[in-house]
């Protein structure tokens, strides 16, 4: 599959189009709607399968091999949210929920632009490690859980226990879900997921698909909150992958991985979820703006990498690896 049908392929993929259905019943004045109740068992679903699909992945993964590079993507995972976070904040102004908002989608990953990076590996014939795949649940949860504590600090004020924040944002519904999920996918490992694979494996897409629908409806209710933002987005939604992108081309190399790879942890950086942050930041941050954060993570850093940061990824990496190899 070329780059450009992977683009194609991606937009019009059943989860996508029900997000612009949603923003399109939205502008029509339609009276589709999702029950509130509904919408959040979804996102719970989705939280749990996640990581349950995580720590599916994570067992069958081997110790020895996978330590130095998951050190490195937990250090982007715990990294890029802050800087995500401060640069909502203090060049793009806006409040503590939004900033924090975006600050989860940027620190986690997007399976999306995952798959299609191991897809431009396999069609470039590049060859990867096995165990990227782990990497990918160890990189969703570091930035969903700082962003959720650094919005309740800042609401709380300079004098709040840290460590108080963090237990509760730990024991809150959101996280247990998550690292719940991750847990009990390693403990129980392949014989788990087969036995469970019918209602958190094969349905998953489905489930997704739906949760879109709602996401675009609610994003097309708050459009016109974002219009003040549209340009910062644009800006954000292509320097913060860029600069992620690189962080990650580097950590790659440094953690010893193959230049497949570190291009692909590079492209896991750079991209932002639409997936589980949004799940986690419709319960966890309620009045933060959709149209804001998925503007910028499905609108602009998802096409942006799927068109263009793909290869780019891929040229810094070699750059780096003939750079410090060579010397």
């Amino acid at each position: 599959m070329t780059l450009t049908e992977l683009v194609i392929a991606n937009l019009t993929s059943p989860a996508i189009l029900c997000f612009f259905l949603g923003i399109l019943v939205t502008l029509l004045k339609s009276d589709l709607r999702v029950p509130p109740a509904v919408h959040e068992a979804i996102s719970l679903y989705l939280l749990f399968a996640i990581g349950l699909k995580g720590g599916f992945a994570i067992a069958n993964s081997s110790v020895h091999e996978l330590i130095k590079p998951a050190i490195a993507t937990l250090t982007i995972g715990i990294i890029t949210p802050f800087i995500a976070f401060l640069v909502a904040r203090g060049i793009g102004r806006l409040n503590a929920q939004n900033a924090a908002a975006l600050a989860a989608h940027y620190g986690s990953v997007s399976a999306v632009t995952f798959m299609a990076a191991i897809s431009f590996a396999k069609i470039s014939d590049i060859p990867t490690e096995a165990f990227m795949p782990a990497l990918v649940a160890l990189l969703e949860i570091p930035g969903i859980l700082i962003a959720l504590v650094l919005v309740h600090v800042y609401h709380r004020g300079a004098d709040t226990k840290v460590s108080a924040v963090v237990h509760e944002v730990l024991t809150g519904k959101t996280m247990m879900l998550l690292i719940g999920g991750v847990i009990i996918g390693v403990i129980s490992g392949e014989k788990g997921k087969t036995l469970i694979a019918p209602v958190f494996v094969d349905a998953f897409q489905g489930i997704l698909t739906f949760f879109l629908l709602e996401m675009g409806i609610i994003a097309a209710q708050r459009l016109k909150e974002m219009r003040e933002s549209i340009g910062f987005l644009i800006v954000y939604g292509i320097t913060l992958p860029l600069l992620f992108g690189t962080f990650g081309a580097f950590m790659g190399y440094f953690s010893g991985l193959s230049i497949g790879g570190a291009m692909v942890l590079a492209t896991m950086a750079a991209s932002a979820s639409y997936i589980a942050a949004p799940a986690a930041v419709k319960i966890s941050i309620p009045t933060a703006n959709p149209s804001i954060y998925l503007t910028a993570s499905l609108g602009i850093t998802l096409p942006f990498n799927l068109i263009v940061g793909l290869p780019l990824y891929y040229q810094i990496v070699k750059w780096i690896f003939l750079h410090f190899d060579g010397a």
